[in-house]
């Protein structure tokens, strides 16, 4: 996958892009990601990028120019159809599963805004999604930008060490996940639940299934309106409800 971000703070970007994760997936060739300044792109001297909104109003907005020539800038194929991504409050809430959606793309532009908004010729006539992080507003698209790309690489081939390590993430199924435990068995008195240490695996499951659909009641009910439940999922719902 190639990814390009266009954003006029390109430094933020440093320190996400080279730890962990995100380190070894370009070590491994599996993404590039490619951080654009877009001021470069401004076409006059003082490389302006914003200006006053027309009909007044305070702030400042993005221009189209710097955002359109440097976006066409990346693209020397025109018949590939590029996702192009706009980070703002209006877009889409981003949920895994756009970011699983996401992650089936070769190519991804995100566009990182500033100041009070974007000229509107660059969502209707530049961007083909818009996505929101969540209902609040950031100082710009930067950190937006960090989550989708983290949230998104994750999920491509041999990024992660087992396909597992994300097939049964929250969200992933719909449901929250399940609570985990690792060594010790006891500590400060607290003790792992004792159907993990059975080695009974079908009994494991089902205790994980139960504790995923318990911590979906109680934190994200509104989770259960679109999951794929079966009849028993349903009736350990009503016993939990009761």
């Amino acid at each position: 996958m190639n990814i390009h971000i266009l954003s006029l703070f390109p430094e933020m970007f440093t320190g996400v892009f080279n730890s962990s994760i995100l380190k070894k997936a370009q070590e491994k060739e599996e993404v590039a990601i490619n951080v654009v300044n877009f001021r470069d792109f401004s076409g006059n001297k003082h490389h302006q990028v914003d200006d006053y909104p027309y009909g007044g109003g305070a702030g400042m907005v993005l221009k189209p120019e710097p955002i359109f020539n440097a976006v066409e800038s990346l693209i020397t194929d025109s018949e590939h159809k590029r996702r192009v991504i706009l980070l703002c409050p209006q877009g889409e809430r981003f949920t895994q599963q756009k970011a699983e959606e996401l992650a089936k793309e070769e190519e991804l532009i995100f566009i990182c805004g500033h100041y009070e908004g974007y000229d509107e010729r660059i969502r209707e006539h530049l961007v083909t999604d818009e996505i929101s992080i969540g209902d609040f507003v950031l100082t710009g698209g930067e950190l937006a930008a960090m989550t989708v790309v983290d949230s998104v690489v994750r999920l491509l081939p041999n990024v992660l060490g087992k396909a597992e390590s994300h097939e049964q993430d929250s969200f992933s199924t719909g449901l929250l996940e399940h609570p985990h435990y690792t060594r010790p068995v006891e500590y400060r008195g607290y003790k792992v639940p004792d159907v993990l240490l059975s080695g009974n695996h079908a009994a494991i499951e089902k205790w994980r299934k139960e504790q995923s659909l318990k911590r979906t009641v109680e934190r994200r009910p509104d989770l259960l309106e679109t999951a794929e439940l079966t009849e028993a999922d349903k009736e350990i719902i009503r016993v939990l409800k009761k």
